[in-house]
């Protein structure tokens, strides 16, 4: 079976064709003007509408196993496919944590089984695993999740040899959350006795000096050993000095920012309360400001989500106790796309930090890019056509979004996973095992341009 896609615009390596594209099995066959019809073959008219490359996300968490009443691998990947997300990297803190070879072959079980989109899993560094971060394979690993910060379980990492150790000895990626535990103590001894912290103090326990004083020292590490490293979710200004610019594949160590960081600033607190707790913290306006113009010089290498959801009630509890993070791969690529129509961003500096870089910086193999032989994962845009944003019409387990009450300008009109329609712009079609494990190039040829 083939489909063939007519009169697109196709959004792909930093320009915007006007083309048709034929889709045979699992992998694009064919992009060019004018393509005939074969007999049979399903015909989809997508009427000057964008085709983009599918969004690679380097950083969701999915929940499962062990906290499947915020979210699982089937719910918040079938969210994910609707927004335009056809392949994740999950995050390692869940329960039992995945700082195990035989616990990511265990998710891997369940997302072959039930997965919309194509996956991959971080192992999650502690202090003690070293030999399992020592045996990961680079063909197989997208990369070790370093938490340099509060974390859950053991996968705090603080001790400065254990550090070091990871950072010498590591075959893959490194990917850190960078905020320092010392420095937030700190900033909580700063409030008077007995005062009650509310969310709009969230930014300033969680400050720039606290992400500064974590992402600089990430950065000597990896200056130190020579490491691949990945710097997720900055949220200051300041952190910025810390980041080259420049394209990602002359680079060592890189950097991400999130939607929500994008979107959002600390003027939101006091509407969104709770729904837009997240660590890093929200910052200022101004930080939020500088994120984007660091799209612009290329400091900032790729978009992300940092997907995290929670139940409503969770949410709903006082500021201490409520837990952070937000539900946001469902309308992650709408929200960039309305930075597009604000022309803050243009659309192809849109797909090259959502697609092609994820790809160049993590080595996904025959992805990111709209490239005749590579796998067929697509999204159709439509520009032109709103989407309003409910907690209703949400499609995360947790049943909420912190977008509630937005209206979008433009609307994802169909997914396609390894060539496999999988939403059609109103609904996920039923599961079709069309998702597969990512696969990664060799690490000696860690900055080939795919």
């Amino acid at each position: 079976m083939t489909t063939l896609i007519k009169n697109a615009r196709i959004v792909n390596e930093g320009e915007v064709r006007e083309a048709d594209l034929r889709i045979d099995g699992q992998r694009i066959d064919l992009i060019g003007k004018d393509i005939p019809a074969r007999p049979s073959e399903t015909i989809i008219d997508a009427q000057g509408r964008w085709l983009l490359p599918g969004m690679i996300d380097d950083q969701v968490h999915f929940r499962e196993p062990g906290l499947t009443h915020k979210g699982s691998i089937a719910s918040e990947s079938r969210a994910a496919v609707a927004g335009g997300i056809t392949s994740y990297m999950e995050m390692p803190n869940v329960n039992p944590a995945t700082t195990t070879q035989s616990a990511i072959r265990e998710k891997s079980l369940i997302a072959r089984q039930h997965s919309f989109a194509n996956y991959a899993f971080y192992l999650g560094a502690t202090e003690d695993n070293l030999d399992e971060i020592k045996a990961l394979d680079p063909t197989t690993s997208c990369g070790v999740k370093v938490f340099m910060g509060a974390s859950t379980g053991n996968l705090l990492v603080e001790n400065p040899v254990a550090l070091e150790a990871i950072f010498r000895e590591c075959p893959v990626l490194i990917a850190t959350h960078c905020e320092s535990g010392p420095v937030i103590a700190d900033n909580l001894k700063k409030f008077p006795p007995g005062y009650e912290a509310t969310i709009q103090d969230h930014p300033v326990i969680r400050d720039a000096q606290a992400c500064y004083a974590s992402s600089s020292y990430a950065v000597e590490l990896a200056k130190k050993y020579n490491s691949q490293l990945h710097v997720l979710h900055i949220t200051t200004e300041k952190e910025l000095s810390l980041f080259s610019p420049g394209p990602v594949h002359q680079k060592q160590i890189t950097a991400e920012a999130c939607v929500h960081h994008l979107w959002f600033s600390d003027q939101d607190y006091e509407s969104r309360g709770n729904l837009i707790k997240c660590n890093p913290a929200v910052k200022t306006t101004q930080d939020r400001n500088a994120l984007i113009h660091a799209l612009h010089t290329g400091q900032i290498d790729i978009i992300a989500t940092d997907h995290a959801p929670h139940t409503l009630a969770e949410k709903q509890q006082p500021y201490p106790q409520a837990p952070a993070g937000l539900p946001l791969v469902q309308h992650a690529l709408l929200s960039l796309l309305e930075h597009v129509q604000q022309n803050r961003l243009s659309v192809e500096q849109v797909v090259e930090k959502v697609a092609h870089n994820p790809a160049i910086r993590y080595r996904v193999a025959e992805r990111g890019y709209i490239r005749e032989g590579y796998y067929a994962d697509l999204v159709l845009v439509d520009p032109q056509q709103n989407t309003s944003v409910s907690h209703r019409n949400s499609l995360y387990h947790c049943q909420w979004t912190p977008f509630d009450g937005t209206t979008f300008s433009s609307r994802i009109c169909g997914t396609w996973v390894n060539g496999q329609q999988v939403f059609d712009g109103n609904q996920v079609l039923p599961l079709s095992n069309s998702a597969m494990p990512l696969q990664f190039s060799d690490a000696a040829n860690l900055h080939k341009t795919y």
